[in-house]
This record gives structure tokens, C-alpha cells and sequence, in this order.
């Protein structure tokens, strides 16, 4: 579905972060090959986005307001099945990778990869490929098939996993609400849900479960200098 004039494949951006995303736009102009039609900061603008323009590839962050990235993921694929999801995020890969291939994403990279990597990584999966970093193929091997003794943490449901991320990240359980457009009694369900798949009894008890498997370490983001000029 690339520009039928041009013949350049469409992107979408979506990131909550517009310095970043005004980088990536000013990075990937730079491709003869490469179009970005439009930006999003939030899921709502993913979708009207894809409904307006005709895409080849959105690339997301994981972390943007609004409807959970992983629901997002597989709104996008229900109802624009030809384009190729590619996830750019500062989240760590080993622990959210799986769930984003699960939930049918066609590639993943984290952000502080160099440019013509994010370059190499949209032109493949609008191919119709697949996009993982070296170092991260093994793991998805090894976390894709099903054995016992799983980390319990494996347990939790897409859902679960994000207010777990939020809960750890200090947020209250109303805020959580509000950002993920739930009543504070679902959110306080999941909150019980996820302490009983972990086995724990209190916040505090959650939060060191996160620390002690490294559930929710972030990568730096690029700071302005990183930027393409």
C-alpha cells in the first residue's frame, strides 16, 4: 500500500513525546523510499490516522496515553490487518517483547538503536518480515514456548501487566483509572488479581517483585542532541 505515486512506504508515527517524534520524522524524510503521512500521540490518533490515510507501517511507543499499547496492537491488526505494526519503546525488551508479538506486532526495537537500524527495521516489516535486534531472537525462542515453572509474572493478563506498570511506576489507583478510561473498582480488581498471581500482599511487596526481575527497567531516551539535525 505504498505511495501510489512515489512508490514510498507510508509511515505512521506514534509517540507522546514530540521532540522525538519531530527527530524520527526529520530521520526518515531523509529515505527516498520512506513517507511519514502522520503523527499520533495517543491510541485515538492511532486509529484516526490509520482511517485517513492509506499506511504501510505504524510505528509506536508502548507507553502513550489512552488505550493500552497492546490493545492498541491488536485494534490495529482487527481492523487494518495489511499494516505492519513496528514497536519503538525505551521498555526493556526481554520483558515486554513477547507480549507484543503476542498481541501481533510485526517488529520491536528499543530507542536507543542507531537510525538506519529503525531504517532497516521499517522497510522489513513492510515487506511482510518480521523485526527483532540480534541480541533479543534468542529470547523470544525461549520465551515463546510454553514450560513449566514460568515466572508467575507470566501469569498476568496484557491488561494486568500495564496496571502493574503503573501501580509500581507511583501512580495512584485513580489516576490509573482515568488513564486507561476504567472505573477505580476495575482497577482496584486487577490490583488484587495481580497480587494474588504473584503471591505477594502489599504495594510494597509488588514493587520489589517488579525490582527483583527487572520487570520494568527503562532505556534512556535520546536527548535532543541525539536527534538527527
Amino acid at each position: 500500500m505504498s505511495n501510489a505515486i512515489t512508490g514510498a512506504i507510508t509511515v505512521v508515527l506514534a509517540d507522546d513525546h514530540q521532540l522525538l517524534r519531530e527527530g524520527l520524522v526529520r530521520l526518515l524524510s531523509a529515505e527516498v523510499d520512506l513517507e511519514v503521512v502522520d503523527q499520533a500521540s495517543n491510541g485515538y490518533e492511532v486509529l484516526e490516522a490509520l482511517r485517513r490515510h492509506a499506511v504501510d507501517v505504524l510505528v509506536t511507543d508502548l507507553s502513550m496515553p489512552g488505550i493500552p499499547t497492546m490493545d492498541l496492537i491488536k485494534r490495529v491488526k482487527a481492523e487494518f490487518p495489511e499494516v505492519a505494526v513496528l514497536v519503538l519503546t525505551m521498555h526493556a525488551e526481554e520483558q515486554y517483547a513477547l507480549r507484543a508479538f503476542r498481541s501481533g506486532a510485526n517488529g520491536y526495537l528499543t530507542k536507543d538503536v542507531a537510525g538506519e537500524q529503525l531504517v532497516g527495521a521499517i522497510r522489513k516489516v513492510a515487506s511482510g518480515g518480521a523485526y527483532v535486534s540480534p541480541g533479543l531472537a534468542e529470547k523470544l525462542a525461549i520465551g515463546l514456548r510454553e514450560f513449566q515453572g514460568a515466572p508467575r509474572h507470566e501469569q498476568l493478563s496484557n491488561r494486568e501487566f500495564e496496571v502493574y506498570r503503573l501501580i509500581v511506576g507511583g501512580r495512584r489507583l485513580t489516576d490509573i483509572a482515568d488513564e486507561l478510561h476504567l472505573s477505580i473498582k476495575t482497577i482496584s480488581t486487577h490490583k488484587a488479581r495481580i497480587m494474588e498471581k504473584l503471591g505477594v500482599d502489599s504495594t510494597a511487596s509488588l514493587v520489589r517483585y517488579g525490582m527483583e526481575h527487572r520487570l520494568f527497567e527503562e532505556r534512556a531516551a535520546p536527548g535532543p542532541e541525539a536527534l538527527p539535525a
